[in-house]
């Protein structure tokens, strides 16, 4: 695909035209989430739906993509969702949508779990509201066991600390020997970022040692009894597993290494672990943003040598079984923060950039439309790639130009939902008070 500042034919007269009339005429208007029936029927027979994101600070992105998942559970009978977080804080939502007794009892000690920067991902009132629904559906249906697990591979220390954890309550030998192994980290002062710099200036690094109790993990037979659960077997397992990924992303973070593809790889490893758990007819919806859920071939980083999890899941499973759904917005608002780390703003988000699918979406009318791509035709001028943009957790207004992703619609995605005007999420770090946020669900989940 031509990079986007090549001459290519969406830059020609009257082509945005063309293209926002073939998407008025390809892409039906939709009202809310509760309007989306086709699209439900076409996802219901996936092994694995990727519901994407324009940005991790919109609200109509959580709300749309939770009352389509409510639905694929409740009616399709899928059996988790896997998401775009770290995977010890999302075990704690996990225990408490199951209704475990080692799990937190509110809802709001749940998503206390998310204390690592930036917490409002998933600590927001849009994603409280489906950890309640997931949690009365398991108990209304007690034969369901739908979980919430997270694919990131940021949390290098807390993983740690959850590995050494679970092995005191099975076998305190092979904790002491995890810990023992750990301590390869303990003058980074709990930094990730810090130790991946280190291994800039030294040849040494943990890597041995995270591999190391990995391994003995995996092979070791430990104590039978209460504690080990085959879950939290699995969970202990998988945070081991985030130790050593975290340790290789961190190291190429800092260095030479494609750090983009340690933590995609690592993700769609986990989905397939996570599907593998839960049985041979296991099915999967992913939260995670456009540049990981949309096939990564159809943008400009199969030039930069990037692959996603959108890629890898339609290499490793038949095209039928797989589908990825993108979600984009003209204007707005989102929550995000101007620099790594700082506190976070809600801010605008400015109309759309000339050219971009964003305005020609608008340019088709201004309203809420879903398209499924296969109608787009080779020789349409809405088959030309474009910018789409990407609003990420660091946002700039005033660095739009930067935020668009070059796009061949057709082959990134299955299916596109746009919403023409949206609002910012609802953290609840912000909005402590529940009673003062708006109805998030109008039209019920």
């Amino acid at each position: 695909m031509p990079p986007l500042t090549s001459r290519t034919r969406w830059q020609e007269p009257g082509a945005i035209e063309r293209a926002a009339d073939e998407f008025r005429e390809y892409a039906r208007p939709v009202d809310g989430p509760t309007d989306l029936e086709d699209l439900l029927t076409y996802l219901g027979d996936r092994r694995v739906v990727l519901l994407g994101e324009a940005s991790h600070g919109t609200s109509e992105f959580y709300r749309w993509r939770a009352h389509l998942t409510a639905r694929l559970i409740a009616d399709h009978d899928f059996d988790f969702v896997a998401v775009e977080g770290d995977w010890p804080s999302c075990q704690t939502v996990n225990r408490f949508v199951k209704g475990r007794p080692d799990g937190p009892e509110t809802v709001r000690a749940a998503v206390d779990a998310f204390s690592r920067w930036p917490t409002w991902m998933w600590a927001n009132w849009e994603a409280v509201e489906f950890f309640e629904w997931l949690r009365l559906h398991n108990r209304e249906f007690e034969d369901d066991d739908v979980g919430f697990y997270g694919l990131d591979v940021y949390s290098l220390y807390e993983s740690m600390e959850a590995v050494v954890d679970y092995l005191e309550d099975v076998d305190p030998d092979a904790a002491e020997h995890a810990r023992e192994a750990y301590r390869c980290f303990e003058p980074y002062w709990d930094d990730a970022r810090e130790y991946g710099r280190s291994t800039r200036l030294a040849p040494e690094s943990c890597e041995d040692e995270v591999v190391e109790v990995l391994t003995d993990l995996r092979e070791e037979r430990l104590h039978d009894g209460e504690a080990d659960h085959p879950d939290e077997r699995f969970s202990a397992e998988q945070n081991a597993l985030v130790a050593k990924n975290a340790e290789s992303y961190y190291r190429s973070l800092a260095g030479s290494g494609n750090s983009w593809n340690v933590r995609d790889s690592h993700m769609t490893d986990t989905l397939e672990r996570l599907l593998e758990h839960h049985g041979d007819d296991a099915n999967a919806v992913v939260w995670a943003h456009n540049t990981h859920v949309g096939d990564a071939r159809a943008t400009d980083m199969e030039r930069r040598g990037r692959h996603n999890i959108g890629q890898l899941v339609r290499e490793r499973n038949p095209a039928e079984d797989v589908a990825a759904v993108g979600f984009s917005t003209h204007r707005g608002e989102v929550v995000a923060a101007d620099e790594w780390g700082r506190k976070l703003e809600t801010m605008p988000v400015p109309e759309a950039q000339e050219g971009s699918y964003e305005d020609v979406f608008h340019r088709a009318g201004g309203e809420n439309r879903l398209l499924f791509t296969d109608r787009i035709d080779e020789g349409d001028a809405l088959a030309d790639p474009r910018g789409h943009r990407a609003i990420g957790v660091v946002y700039r207004p005033s660095l739009e130009s930067g935020n668009y992703v070059p796009t061949d619609l057709r082959e990134r995605y299955d299916a596109v939902l746009h919403v023409e005007e949206t609002d910012a999420l609802h953290p609840v770090d912000v909005h402590p008070e529940r009673e003062k946020v708006p109805d998030l669900y109008p039209m019920g989940l």
